[in-house]
């Protein structure tokens, strides 16, 4: 069979082996699915102890700023890690990746290092990362291939991920927004994992779903 994407990959999650295949290496903007590895490098942390789930973020002014989807942080605000996260999963919050990413590193850019640092280490090869959301950058790309392989890593490692990327809405700040996955509640088995849209990369989505205790990707 074809899709109409320019680009895709199925794999199954077990083994990663992969069941299907289109242009899977060509380097491409990711837009939100960059927030992938924005969710890893914080379940990574909260593994380690180094950030709790209770932790409070003071809001910065270039959080607030934020541009895109967000779930709307005032300045100067406290808000806690979980909700960051969840803000991040449910409704692909812009301003909550930078709000994290400062909390965790100092700064977006030093995350952002860490981001493709991390992107060597889980052996991504057609990945480079500009900043925590996917917002437009020159030079922030990704390829099929390697969101695969990151949203295989993310999954085995931190199935807690599909509990949130799950939720069908999430209301911060008095206000209710609804996932953006179009999968949820229609594709049988459906649990995850992470849209995104920009101008430059188009429509982007990782899908991912459990029939008959098999999960593809």
């Amino acid at each position: 069979f074809d899709v109409d994407a320019q680009s895709a990959i199925l794999i199954e999650a077990s083994t990663g082996q992969v069941v299907f295949e289109k242009n899977a290496d060509i380097p491409m903007p990711p837009a939100s699915i960059t927030k992938i590895m924005t969710l890893f490098l914080a379940f990574e942390a909260l593994d380690k102890g180094d950030i709790t789930w209770e932790d409070q973020v003071v809001v910065s002014e270039d959080a607030w700023r934020m541009d895109g989807s967000e779930m709307f942080l005032n300045i100067g605000t406290k808000v806690s890690v979980g909700d960051l996260i969840t803000g991040i999963s449910v409704v692909s919050a812009n301003d909550g990746c930078i709000a994290l990413a400062e909390y965790l590193y100092g700064s977006e850019k030093a995350f952002v290092e860490a981001m493709n640092k991390k992107a060597k280490e889980l052996g991504l090869k057609n990945t480079q990362f500009k900043n925590s959301n996917g917002l437009p950058a020159e030079g922030h790309y990704m390829s099929a291939r390697d969101i695969a392989i990151l949203a295989r890593e993310l999954i085995t490692r931190h199935p807690r991920i599909l509990e949130l990327e799950s939720m069908r809405e999430f209301t911060y700040n008095g206000i209710k927004q609804y996932n953006r996955n179009p999968l949820l509640g229609v594709f049988p088995g459906a649990d995850g994992l992470k849209t995104g849209w920009t101008e430059e990369a188009g429509y982007c989505l990782v899908g991912t779903a459990v029939q008959n205790d098999m999960r593809m990707i």
